[in-house]
């Protein structure tokens, strides 16, 4: 089943809900959020976290034969940057990932490089600006736009060549 597919996400939800249990009610964490297979807790006590941590390593184990990520398991502070679904996420606010933006920009590329249609990059588009609208990101979506309103208005100066081949 591909990892990006939805029945792949419902059934990481169910499978995991058993974590959810785990973590409410046996180490009964006040601040945890989880989607899909992401997921923070919040403590102001880094040893509370470093215990919590273990805990959890050894339930995903014994119970659900799942491991943690060891590059991507961390404890940090939230004074730094933390990156969770999607996000950069700050003390007050949050960013798209970079890497989202460039992709965004490529397709445009490739639309004014005629290696995209219009359709295929506003299908893109709607999908990327569903998702950044969630973050603090006003003016790269409007960067964007400009962009893409930019590349479209020129093209349709450009001669149609094709309607002469037929």
């Amino acid at each position: 089943m591909p990892l990006g597919n939805l029945t792949s996400q419902f059934f990481a939800n169910i499978y995991l809900n058993e974590l959810d249990q785990f973590v409410k009610h046996t180490l009964k964490t006040r601040y945890y959020i989880r989607y899909v297979d992401d997921f923070i807790l919040l403590h102001s006590s880094k040893e509370k976290l470093k215990i919590w941590k273990e805990e959890i390593e050894f339930f995903l184990k014994e119970k659900l034969k799942l491991e943690l990520h060891k590059d991507k398991s961390k404890i940090l502070s939230l004074s730094r940057v933390v990156d969770f679904v999607g996000f950069r996420n700050f003390y007050h606010f949050k960013l798209p990932r970079k890497r989202n933006i460039t992709k965004m920009k490529r397709k445009i590329i490739e639309f004014k490089d005629s290696k995209r249609s219009y359709g295929q990059l506003m299908s893109s588009f709607q999908g990327w600006n569903a998702y950044v609208k969630w973050g603090n990101s006003f003016k790269v979506q409007k960067e964007i736009i400009k962009e893409i309103h930019k590349i479209k208005s020129s093209k349709k100066a450009e001669p149609k060549i094709n309607k002469y081949l037929r």
